[in-house]
């Protein structure tokens, strides 16, 4: 299969200015193309007339489905309607518009979360729905789940060259670092800077610290996007991600200097860790081609300085 093309086409980046829509969009500014967003002010991507008209009128060739309600353990936990229903229409109403209005290609992005909590390690594509979701994000990976069905079945009915990335844990510019809703990268370098310029003695870390987590800056999940777009098509979910993890104690550590924090870190035993380990396999990305530049300590510092650039959050 010859690799697709971006030179003169229109590309919809759904979710521009999220994290990963951003970072999109950065990536794609020297493919030659015209990058076609929307803001939420210009289209409710749960409104499936909405959308569609708005398909119909911009006419993309390839889109990016990077739209979708987010949060972490917290946010998960205390809105499964919202991060179920919310998710299912915004992934449906553009899956089918694109299908309707003949998008060319198409890529959902999914997360890690869909696997099993006690899949076996590191996590392959295969160990989909073969065991128990975690509990706190069920509602939010089932919703992924559906997404990647949906581009597997239009692929299957209709023959649309619809394709699924599952990226691993990300961090990097535009991050939410609202502690009530926030992954654990973000929080972490919030709770460590602001008890820097408070003075404080310590930083509380959710739970035991034991879990093992793996992390991939933004720009190069978008790097990775672009390439699956241009190599692959098929049915299969592509995992993305670094191969590598750490425990949250470790990161904690690591974020702490940093930021140059040299307090102490405590453990706050009465809130979940969450799925103990998920590091999935990055054995099928990197026999298309693709392997990650960022390291970690290096992402972090970038991360870092977006946060004091964009003046941090003190409320």
């Amino acid at each position: 299969m010859a690799a697709y093309t971006f030179s003169d086409k229109r590309i919809f980046v759904a979710g521009h200015r999220g994290m990963v829509g951003s970072a999109i969009v950065r990536r794609m500014a020297s493919e030659g193309c015209e990058i076609l967003t929307a803001g939420r002010d210009q289209l409710d991507l749960k409104n499936q007339a909405a959308v569609a008209t708005w398909m119909e009128k911009n006419r993309p060739h390839c889109v990016f489905l990077a739209a979708a309600k987010v949060g972490g353990i917290l946010a998960n936990d205390s809105y499964p309607a919202d991060f179920l229903y919310d998710n299912l229409m915004i992934e449906a109403n553009i899956i089918e518009a694109a299908h309707r209005f003949d998008v060319e290609k198409l890529l959902f992005l999914g997360s890690s979360c869909i696997y099993p909590k006690f899949a076996a390690q590191p996590i392959h594509e295969d160990a989909l729905l073969t065991g128990p979701l975690e509990p706190t994000n069920e509602w939010y990976a089932i919703a992924k789940i559906a997404g990647i069905k949906l581009a597997q079945a239009y692929r299957k009915q209709h023959g649309r060259d619809f394709i699924s990335a599952m990226p691993t844990n990300l961090y990097g510019p535009g991050d939410n670092f609202d502690l009530n809703s926030s992954h654990v990268m973000p929080a972490l370098i919030r709770k460590a800077h602001e008890a820097k310029m408070h003075g404080d003695l310590q930083i509380t870390v959710w739970g035991t610290g034991t879990p093992r987590r793996e992390f991939l800056h933004v720009d190069d999940c978008a790097d990775a996007c672009v390439h699956l777009m241009k190599v692959y098509s098929d049915d299969r979910h592509v995992n993305v991600g670094s191969g590598e993890d750490l425990t949250i104690l470790e990161l904690a550590h690591l974020v702490c200097a940093i930021v140059n924090f040299e307090g102490e870190i405590v453990h706050d035993f009465s809130k979940p860790d969450g799925t103990p380990r998920k590091l999935m396999s990055a054995d099928l990305i990197k026999s298309l081609g693709w392997k990650p530049r960022i390291g970690l300590r290096e992402g972090i510092e970038n991360a870092y300085a977006s946060f004091l650039h964009s003046g941090g959050l003190t409320r």
